[in-house]
């Protein structure tokens, strides 16, 4: 009984949905252009739009004709006169082949009637989608109860061609509307994707889903209806398709639904997300990190979940791996709130992600540079100890050419860090030409004391405590740096960076050649001065 119920549904649907658009459609066009218009003007072809898209594929000609008789022209324009209003504005009317007369004499000035054809054709157009539109809602909202009680029904193959209908007319904005509205559709929905066993019917309820998430009324709609737990438990599903359409609506749940943040950690959705972080797809991948992203932004727990079930590893190795920006972004952006976590980011620096983030620094991506370097800034003073950073601190060095004044910041700070007592970084750093870099930087930074205190420390570890300390003292000198580091000693500036430079000043002291010039550029009696001062 209840397979008969659903056939008559489905024809119901299938006829409804194109006999009463049709028949409107014809009565309308019958009732307003059956009739001569009794407009005087010159035949027409109908003009394409700029795409050169084509209103109708009929295909009809116009011949301009030539007679001596001027009785004989006007009878001709009189007999044509509906037939060329008619062809303008409804092309769909004229047979094939029909030869309607011209009044078109320059090619290069349009008729009235040629000026009347696209804005008609798109009047028409929006009369029929009107309809059609109509009837789409009128079909839904009758069909709604009956299609509410299959879905709720023991027999699994009704309840499957009950989705497959339902899944039809979720792809109707008009269907879509009506089936939104209703709370007990929604719930039957989430209910037979919870309770079926077979992937078919499971794929068509997570589409109808994931067509209403598209809507803030169909968010609202799954939100009441609990639909955030059925869908974290479709991420553990085998079927490709059900995994997409359930990551894209939590996706939207989570972007546009107040609470939906909450329920998605109260059902395990970050323990059901990282293990996704090994899928292949980078579309699929750019989902799923955009969603940790907004799960772990600002919640400590969750940034611990993440931890534990290993996704910094899985983000490092989508950082090394894929060349897809989004990818890239959405992942450096998961991986810049984990950093500040002082759990997360030795594991993180552990996991290479010191490197991985290095590799994009000098990308096309504006977005993606900054991510990157502010990731690497919080995690720098975590990797002190790590070995394989060469690469890494000769962009460090370029970059702090730059006029950014974010970029600037980020890279002293990331280079004061990972020079504090590692000696291999400092001749590294040293060597590719980092002095004449960062007192450049110190000359171009004015009074931006978030440049000037890391700038200033890396110079202080630069010139101490490795082979090449001497070179890099003596590099400052030769690079007129004592003059502006003398300077710096000068308020307004505040106790970080002068303690930064006392300590410089002294290891260029420890230079035989330094000291004259620091004589000269009044480091002694700045340096008395500020014995006296009390702090």
């Amino acid at each position: 009984m209840q397979i008969d119920q659903l056939k008559l549904l489905l024809c119901m649907c299938v006829s409804v949905a194109e006999a009463p658009g049709a028949v409107k459609v014809t009565e309308w066009q019958q009732s307003y252009y059956g009739t001569d218009s009794g407009i005087q003007s010159g035949a027409t072809t109908v003009r394409s739009d700029k795409d050169g898209t084509e209103y109708s594929t009929k295909k009809f000609s116009y011949s301009t004709t030539f007679t001596e008789n001027p009785a004989d022209v006007e009878s001709q324009y009189n007999m044509t006169r509906a037939q060329r209003v008619r062809a303008a504005m409804f092309p769909e009317t004229v047979m094939e082949g029909t030869a309607i007369l011209s009044t078109q004499m320059d090619p290069s000035q349009q008729t009235n009637v040629q000026k009347l054809a696209e804005p008609s054709q798109q009047l028409k157009a929006a009369i029929i989608h009107l309809i059609n539109y109509q009837d789409d809602a009128e079909l839904a909202t009758r069909a709604i109860p009956e299609l509410t009680k299959l879905l709720n029904d023991d027999d699994q193959v009704v309840v499957n061609k009950a989705a497959m209908i339902v899944n039809q007319l979720t792809h109707k904005e008009a269907s879509r509307r009506a089936l939104m509205q209703s709370p007990q559709m929604v719930a039957a929905v989430v209910r037979a994707m919870q309770n079926t066993s077979d992937m078919e019917t499971t794929r068509a309820t997570a589409s109808i889903l994931h067509n209403l998430s598209h809507q803030r009324e169909g968010l609202l709609a799954i939100f009441k209806s609990g639909g955030i737990p059925a869908l974290v438990r479709m991420l553990s599903s085998p079927m490709d398709s059900v995994l997409f359409y359930a990551i894209t609506t939590l996706h939207n749940l989570l972007l546009h639904q107040e609470g939906a943040k909450m329920a998605v950690r109260l059902a395990d959705g970050l323990q059901r997300m990282v293990p996704l972080l090994k899928k292949s797809n980078p579309k699929f991948l750019a989902i799923t990190t955009d969603c940790l992203q907004l799960l772990s932004y600002g919640n400590q727990e969750s940034k611990l979940i993440i931890l534990a079930n290993g996704g910094h590893e899985g983000l490092v190795s989508i950082m090394r791996t894929y060349n897809y920006e989004k990818l890239l972004w959405t992942t450096s952006r998961v991986l810049k709130v984990l950093s500040v976590c002082p759990s997360n980011k030795p594991a993180i620096v552990d996991a290479g992600g010191m490197q991985a983030l290095g590799k994009h620094l000098n990308g096309s991506s504006q977005r993606l540079n900054q991510n990157c370097l502010w990731t690497l800034r919080n995690l720098s003073d975590a990797a002190t100890k790590q070995d394989g950073m060469e690469n890494l601190l000769q962009v460090l060095v370029g970059l702090l050419s730059s006029d950014d004044i974010n970029m600037l910041t980020c890279a002293t700070g990331i280079l004061s860090n990972l020079t504090c007592n590692n000696t291999r970084n400092k001749t590294q750093v040293t060597q590719s030409n980092g002095v004449e870099a960062l007192i450049h930087s110190i000359l171009r930074a004015g009074s931006k004391q978030d440049v000037i205190e890391p700038a200033v420390c890396a110079l202080r570890h630069l010139t101490s405590r490795h082979p090449e300390a001497e070179s890099a003292q003596n590099a400052i000198r030769m690079h007129y740096g004592i003059p502006a580091i003398v300077k710096l000693l000068n308020q307004p500036y505040y106790w970080p960076v002068v303690k930064a430079v006392v300590g410089l000043i002294r290891n260029l002291a420890l230079c035989p050649a330094n000291q004259a010039p620091l004589r000269d550029a009044e480091a002694i009696p700045k340096l008395v001065t500020l014995c006296t001062i009390r702090i």
